[in-house]
């Protein structure tokens, strides 16, 4: 039954997103950057909505009140990165335009990246680790001022369940240069959607949003181990049987 499941809600994504991808590159030449990142979300909210009403994959997310308020407020989160799920899904919990630290080569995908590569994101390049961090921090320091929250996955790229990675500074280091606050974000996509498996379970994903930690006068390697004791801790405990 997962398997029809997720043969039908790949067939979901397939089936959107090239009308979707198509129609946002053509919006983007008249479109400016804040209009175009809602037409993107409302894709992503599409897809969220076939995960679970294929897949049986419900979202239970915590800790909302704890982004920062107002539209000239600046932030970055750092979230777990499980699965391609938590990409698609945060951008559908929060209210602010986004800009997403990803890896260059996901613009290679029809449609999808065709249509990323029309936002303003930062597009790192990972096999040349000091241009990358010399890229978010500058591209992030930009888009910080234009009002756009910067989302990265400190570990660089997908966890399985129950593992942790090494945590990068490149988000620590931006938000130091900047005083914007960090948030730290925990979620248990693993549970529903394998990292790298095509077969997907139902269940119930949990999202926790952690309280802003100010930067102002902070190291990027002491902050960055904060913001990692919590998002362990809390995968702990929102996903313990992954821990055992």
């Amino acid at each position: 039954m997962s398997l029809i499941r997720s043969v039908l809600h790949m067939a979901w994504m397939l089936l959107t997103v090239i009308p979707w991808g198509l129609a946002l590159v053509f919006a983007s030449l008249w479109l400016g950057r804040t209009p175009l990142w809602w037409f993107a979300v409302n894709w992503f909210r599409v897809v969220i909505w076939g995960t679970r009403f294929f897949l049986g994959v419900n979202v239970q997310v915590n800790g909302l009140e704890h982004l920062p308020n107002g539209q000239t407020t600046s932030a970055i989160l750092l979230s777990k990165h499980q699965s391609a799920l938590e990409t698609l899904l945060l951008p559908t919990l929060i209210s602010h335009p986004l800009a997403f630290v990803f890896k260059r080569e996901l613009l290679r995908i029809p449609f999808f990246g065709w249509s990323m590569a029309r936002l303003d994101m930062i597009h790192i390049d990972r096999e040349s680790r000091s241009k990358a961090l010399k890229q978010v921090v500058s591209q992030g320091r930009e888009l910080l001022e234009q009002g756009v929250w910067i989302i990265l996955f400190p570990e660089g790229t997908r966890i399985e369940r129950g593992q942790q990675g090494t945590y990068q500074t490149a988000g620590t280091r931006l938000a130091v240069q900047t005083g914007a606050p960090v948030v730290p974000i925990a979620v248990s996509s693993g549970k529903c959607w394998p990292r790298k498996g095509f077969i997907k379970h139902p269940g119930v994903v949990q999202v926790s949003i952690g309280r802003p930690i100010a930067s102002v006068g902070r190291e990027p390697k002491e902050l960055m181990r904060e913001v990692e004791a919590w998002i362990e801790a809390e995968m702990r405990r929102i996903d313990p049987e992954a821990y055992l």
